[in-house]
């Protein structure tokens, strides 16, 4: 049986960190934060849970850093989002979904490169 860990980058670690800090007193970041825990158990269980990027459309700037050949994308409350990318685990029946970062619709938008309407 293949095994699933999920594993936060740094980025997207201070992102959720903020949010446990804020979580008790915002009902926006409390929101959200719940609802990325949830996901984490739905990408667990499904790996291909999030909706593929096309490879075209993946922001460079993951590619550069992480060396990533796939980026799937969560919507999260309030216009936000979580995209992870699959790797290869350290033993043959290991998956990792590496979680790269949790942007609210504005960062998304600018990063994603589109444009206002």
């Amino acid at each position: 049986m293949t095994r699933t860990r999920v594993v936060l980058s740094l980025e997207a670690e201070e992102v959720y960190e903020h949010l446990n800090r804020e979580a008790p007193s915002s009902k926006k970041e409390r929101t959200i934060l719940n609802a990325i825990n949830k996901k984490v158990e739905l990408i667990k269980a499904n790996p291909h849970f999030g909706n593929p990027i096309p490879k075209n459309k993946i922001p460079q700037e993951y590619v550069k850093k992480y060396g990533i050949n796939n980026l799937f994308r969560v919507p999260l409350p309030s216009f936000w989002r979580m995209l992870y990318t699959l790797t290869d685990g350290e033993s043959e029946v290991e998956i990792i979904s590496f979680v790269l970062d949790f942007i609210d619709h504005k960062k998304y938008n600018k990063k994603f490169g589109y444009k206002k309407k």
